[in-house]
């Protein structure tokens, strides 16, 4: 695919913009997409040359995972081994929102990434809802920013910086929230915090413990 740095405003033709982002992620582009934090780059981390390419914009060590985004809980346990009924029911209870968690991947989706665990998040975000739903599988989020730096969040400040290194910009006039996920981990039992964001820890554990 031959990198054309579109810019391209959700806000005129959603279900367009839903439409090319589809087309990006299959053929094994990149695209950078407004979310219910900040922006991230997106593509389909089944694809090891789209996963690199990500590596390389960033400027971070290949191997380093990303947060991955999900439409639905079913379409969720294709790729995760959930420990109880207690742990669905509790992603169930949070969910959409800001909140990633770590959870165990299943042995075939093990295989493909060569990991053992792997960060996901129901977003609560419109154009992310419909893109998911369409692409029914997993697509990488994180932030638009080299590796130290912070993340941009202003679509003229993307477009300058990163616009010539991807098949595509999605943007929006609209406030976006500029706050990152919190990250918990649930491998085991216990709930755990990695990274606290929008969403407080404390309220998290409530509805664990509830």
């Amino acid at each position: 695919m031959i990198k054309s740095g579109k810019m391209i405003n959700i806000d005129t033709d959603i279900e367009g913009a839903v439409k090319q982002a589809f087309k990006i992620y299959f053929g094994g582009g990149i695209f950078i997409y407004p979310t219910d934090t900040v922006y991230g780059f997106g593509a389909n981390p089944f694809n090891e040359e789209a996963v690199n390419r990500v590596d390389e914009i960033k400027g971070r060590v290949t191997g380093k995972w990303y947060i991955l985004l999900i439409n639905d809980i079913s379409n969720l346990l294709k790729y995760v081994e959930l420990k109880s009924e207690k742990n669905m029911d509790f992603l169930i209870s949070i969910w959409p929102n800001p909140v990633s968690v770590i959870l165990n991947l299943n042995n075939e989706t093990k295989n493909i990434f060569k990991r053992d665990t792997a960060a996901f998040r129901i977003p609560n975000n419109r154009f992310c809802q419909k893109l998911l739903s369409e692409l029914k599988m997993p697509l990488i989020s994180t932030s638009v920013n080299r590796k130290d730096q912070p993340p941009l969040t202003e679509p003229s400040l993307i477009k300058e910086a990163f616009a010539s290194e991807v098949e595509a910009v999605f943007y929006t006039d609209k406030k976006s929230f500029f706050d990152a996920s919190t990250i918990i981990d649930l491998c085991d039992s216990e709930l755990k915090i990695v990274r606290e964001g929008k969403i407080k820890f404390e309220e998290l554990l409530a509805k664990y413990e509830a």
